[in-house]
């Protein structure tokens, strides 16, 4: 089944205005004060503060959920009405600083970011924008002044980052559906982590204005739910071209279906070094497709982890410096150490660096269209292991490389992809991902469905 179509301008302006003017009754009221009480509860009980920078007054949200109930009542297309949702807080939400996990750096925004208007004016209602690893430079979730984040169901383990505060905000049922970026991963590993949906649709289809930059030619907008539906639909509602984005763009037509289904899978060989039990995990994945119908076909993935490497081991970290390089350098003391230790070290990168890595990746691009010809998504683990904060403070950058090893690649590369929940190892989640062609979004919801992961994954304990 095919995800819902891109809203139009004219369609986003007439829900902004019906948001506003409705008008709520005492039982639209009733509602939303009930609502926002037991979400409010759960974010008193479940001791995690520190996957927040801001929370918005209750009253405040009660009154925005009111309206947007009310605006449905009336016959307005609201298909979010009664929605809560979390922003990561390097996306503008007007009303909220905009600090990217570094309060030296916060601003107020005048206007919401392009992904948090277009979903407000679809009836989702901002509860809270959400901690991360600073500038968005990690996969860990511990990387933040605000806190190290820690995992909504065992304390002792990191959440993922870096769009860490989402995963927890999401995972605990705080809300609904919770805002992130991906750039390397940043979506799709706390998703993993969490048994989430994460939605990592291709580039420039969700407009980056007024998010704080990663790398900008590789940052992309993602969403995280517990739904497959609702994290889809709102990366729907946020989906479509913005003149403050000079790479957002409309998508193409997807090519016909196949007659046959068929996906790729790395070999034991190519998996390296994964958490105890994962790699069965992950095979189990495999045969569920395969039990669905699908062909399961054994890949090459060298390319895929080739190109992943220049991410960080390469010349493209250098976009990261252009994005926050002269902030950090002018404050030493205001940055997290590992966070501005790679900064720093970008900003020394040479630019013919940059060209001979591209140069590589062109290499890696060609050799991922022949494999992406041939089948309609690759199957692979979203993360490698899921460690401590004990551990990845032992050792922040290793534990962050290796964290990365499958998910770096994707948008290098201009691919999509999809974190699925696949089952559980000792009693926490454990998840894949889908990874598809360029513009492919919506062929990778199919496979999750028709495969089954739209149900959630067998206990691998």
């Amino acid at each position: 089944m095919a995800a819902t179509a891109p809203v139009t301008a004219a369609a986003i302006e007439t829900r902004a205005a019906a948001v506003f003017a409705a008008e709520p009754t005492p039982e639209h009221r009733r509602a939303a004060e009930d609502l926002v009480a037991e979400r409010f509860g759960i974010l008193d009980r479940t001791d995690r503060p520190e996957a927040w920078i801001a929370v918005r007054e209750p009253a405040d949200v009660a009154e925005d959920v009111a309206r947007a109930l009310a605006a449905r009542a009336s016959g307005q297309d609201m298909p979010l009405a009664g929605t809560l949702f979390a922003v990561k807080n390097n996306i503008d939400v007007a009303g909220l600083a905009t600090t990217a996990g570094c309060p030296a750096f916060g601003y107020e925004p005048a206007r919401d970011a392009v992904a948090v208007r277009r979903l407000r004016e679809a009836g989702a209602v901002v509860l809270g924008a959400t901690n991360l690893d600073q500038f968005a430079t990690g996969l860990v979730g511990t990387r933040s002044p605000y806190g190290a984040v820690r995992h909504a169901e065992d304390p002792t383990r990191i959440s993922g980052g870096s769009s860490s505060g989402s995963g927890v905000a999401v995972a605990l049922g705080i809300v609904d559906v919770a805002l992130g970026t991906d750039t390397a991963g940043s979506g799709r590993v706390p998703a993993a982590l969490h048994g989430l949906y994460g939605v990592k649709p291709t580039k420039g289809l969700v407009p980056t204005t007024g998010v704080v930059p990663a790398c900008r030619s590789q940052d992309v907008v993602t969403t995280l739910a517990r739904d497959l539906r609702l994290a889809r639909l709102a990366a729907d509602f946020m989906t479509g071209p913005d003149d403050g984005d000079a790479r957002s763009r409309v998508p193409v037509p997807s090519r016909p279906a196949r007659l046959d289904r068929v996906v790729g899978y790395a070999t034991a060989e190519q998996l390296g070094e994964l958490a105890p039990g994962w790699a069965d995990a992950y095979a189990a994945a495999v045969r569920r497709l395969e039990d669905r119908g699908f062909r399961a076909v054994p890949l090459d993935v060298a390319p895929f982890l080739a190109a992943a490497s220049l991410l960080y081991d390469g010349a493209f970290v250098a976009e990261r410096y252009a994005a926050v390089g002269p902030f950090v350098d002018a404050h030493p003391d205001e940055v997290d150490p590992t966070v501005g230790g790679i900064i720093a070290a970008a900003g020394r990168i040479p630019a013919h660096r940059v060209f001979a890595d591209q140069e590589s990746l062109d290499g890696c691009l060609r050799l991922a269209r022949s494999v992406f010809a041939r089948i309609d998504a690759l199957v692979l683990p979203t993360t490698t292991f899921h460690p401590t904060l004990e551990q990845v403070a032992a050792d922040p950058v290793a534990a962050n490389s290796r964290m990365g090893r499958f998910t770096n690649f994707v948008n290098l590369l201009d691919l999509c992809a999809l974190a699925v929940p696949a089952g559980r190892v000792d009693g926490l989640p454990f998840g894949v991902q889908l990874v598809g062609d360029t513009f492919e979004d919506d062929r990778l919801v199919d496979v999750a469905r028709e495969g089954g992961f739209d149900e959630g994954g067998p206990d691998g304990d």
